[in-house]
C-alpha cells in the first residue's frame, strides 16, 4: 500500500497526535538482541558509535542509562509515502520558526516528530495550526517551509 506524496494533502490531513510517554535517546556500544529486547525501544538505528535506541525515560532511568534530552513524540497520522518530498521539511521548518527542535523519524506508514517534552504541547498546537491552514485552502502557503 503506497502512501500519499502530495505535500498539500499531507499537510492538510496529517492529524498530529501527542504521545503521553516521555522518551530519550540512548546508545548501547555493544548491544545484543537480548539487551535491545529488554529495553523495549520504540525506535532503533545502528550507528558506528553503537546502537542508538529511543526508549521510555523510565526504562533508561531504571537501567542507569545516560541521556541528554527528554522528548515526546507527535505522530503525524497520515500515511505518507517514503518518497514524499518536503513533508518533514515543512513540519520541521515550521517548528524551527517557533524555536522548537524537531527530530523526525520516518517509519513505513507515519512520520513521528520527537520534540523536547517542555515544548510538546506548544508544538502540537503549531502543527494543528499548520494542518488547519493547509486544509482551509491556503495549502500553497502552508506547503512552503518558510511560511508562518
Amino acid at each position: 500500500m503506497n502512501g500519499a506524496t502530495d505535500l498539500a494533502t499531507l499537510l492538510a490531513t496529517m492529524a498530529p497526535d501527542l504521545s503521553d510517554a516521555e522518551v530519550v535517546f540512548c546508545t548501547l556500544p555493544h548491544a545484543d538482541w537480548e539487551d535491545i529486547r529488554r529495553l523495549a525501544p520504540i525506535g532503533m538505528f545502528l550507528e558506528r558509535e553503537g546502537t542508538s535506541l529511543i526508549i521510555q525515560r523510565s526504562v533508561a532511568e531504571q537501567h542507569g542509562m545516560p541521556f541528554d534530552a527528554v522528548m515526546r513524540a507527535i505522530t503525524l497520522n497520515v500515511h505518507s509515502s517514503l518518497t514524499a518530498v518536503g513533508f518533514t521539511a515543512a513540519v520541521a521548518t515550521r517548528l524551527a520558526r517557533h524555536g522548537i527542535s524537531a527530530n523526525v523519524v520516518a517509519a513505513r506508514f507515519h512520520d513521528h516528530v520527537l520534540v523536547p517534552a517542555t515544548d510538546a504541547e506548544r508544538a502540537l498546537g503549531i502543527l494543528r495550526a499548520l494542518q488547519a491552514e493547509a486544509a482551509s485552502g491556503h495549502g500553497a502557503t502552508a506547503a512552503r517551509p518558510d511560511a508562518g
